[in-house]
Order: structure tokens, then sequence, then C-alpha cells
């Protein structure tokens, strides 16, 4: 319904941001990574926004980019993951290594942040790793990146290696999870990951 806010940043919260949209102040609760990145008041900004609405409440809920606020959608499909514990989620960790972190199935990473237990965490995965594309997730993080080579070597040379594993015909949960099983040394290049990830396949 209201996909985006754009206007004055005129007030900080502990969860939240006001924003003087003509003359009208809209609440919008926030990820807590979001909110470390706010300029300061008087700024102009944009805010991506997914209006949640209950019999109790009509809630604003904020995020950086289209990509974080349609993770923020698909999270909130989890039973037991309300708009609270997906924003709690997307505060803890970006939205990028959730991505990665449903593709890898990834619990211990994502029962990370707080209100979400490991149970939750393999649910969450279950539930949401058919509807997250791997190339696509890495599209948005090297989006959010701008280039590949502002990514860490790390994370650079795994999507390399999850890229040539998807074209090679495997699935991109399988490639992600055997490339993620590979520990990754200094000198390491993408061949030599592929190599390896190959016998965890």
């Amino acid at each position: 319904m209201i996909s985006y806010v754009a206007g004055q940043l005129v007030a900080k919260g502990e969860t939240c941001v006001v924003v003087d949209h003509q003359g009208i102040g809209l609440e919008i609760l926030v990820p807590g990574s979001l909110l470390e990145q706010m300029p300061a008041v008087g700024t102009e900004v944009k805010i991506y926004t997914y209006f949640h609405v209950r019999e109790d409440a009509m809630q604003l809920f904020g995020f950086a980019n289209p990509e974080d606020k349609e993770l923020f959608q698909l999270l909130i499909t989890v039973s037991g993951i309300g708009p609270k514990g997906g924003l709690a989620l997307m505060g803890a960790l970006t939205g990028d290594d959730i991505r990665f972190a449903i593709l890898s199935e990834d619990a211990k990473t994502i029962a990370k942040a707080p209100g979400i237990g490991a149970k939750t965490a393999k649910k969450l995965i279950l539930e949401l790793k058919d509807k997250v594309d791997m190339q696509d997730s890495i599209e948005t993080a090297l989006k959010h990146g701008e280039t590949k080579e502002a990514m860490p070597k790390d994370s650079r040379i795994q999507a390399d290696a999850a890229e040539a594993l998807t074209a090679l015909g495997y699935s991109s949960t399988d490639a992600l999870r055997a490339v993620r099983s590979v520990e990754i040394t200094e000198e390491m290049t993408v061949e030599e990951l592929l190599k390896q990830s190959l016998k965890h396949i």
C-alpha cells in the first residue's frame, strides 16, 4: 500500500524514526542496523516501507532498499516469526547474510538474532529455502557492495565458486552448502575452492 516514504527525518528513537512527509509525521519502525546508518535529523531520506495491519494496530516498517523489504515480507510468512521477530533478525544480520544463511542452511547464524531459537531458525530455513534464489542473492549482495571487488575476499570467491557449481547443474542450495563446507585460506583461488567443494556434493 505504501511502497516508500520520502521526506525530512525529524526524529530518531530506539526502534523507530519519524519522517515528515508533506506535513505528516510518519513513525516508521526500522531494524537497528538501518537506525545506525540514518543521517542527521533534518536530512532528506527515502525509506522503503511495509504497511502492517492488525486488529489492534497499524504499523509502518522501514528498510534501506526494496530487497530488504521483500526479505522482511518473506520472513513474516514463517509462523512463529511476526514483524517483531523479522525486524530483530534484520537488525542482527544484514539482508545478504540472512539470504546466504537460508541458502546454505546455516541455522546457527540465524539463531544469533534475539528471540530466534535454534528450532525457529531451522523452521525458517525449511520454509524459505525454495523461495530464495542464489543467483538473485549474489547479484543483490554485489549491488549493495557496488562491485565484487568491494566484497570481502572470502565472500567473493565463495560467490564465484557457487556460481560455477550452479552452471555445472547443481542446485543453488547444494552449491552454496558445498562451498561453505570448505575452510578458506588466504592463498586459496576460486579453482581450488571449486575442486574442494565438489568433494562435499
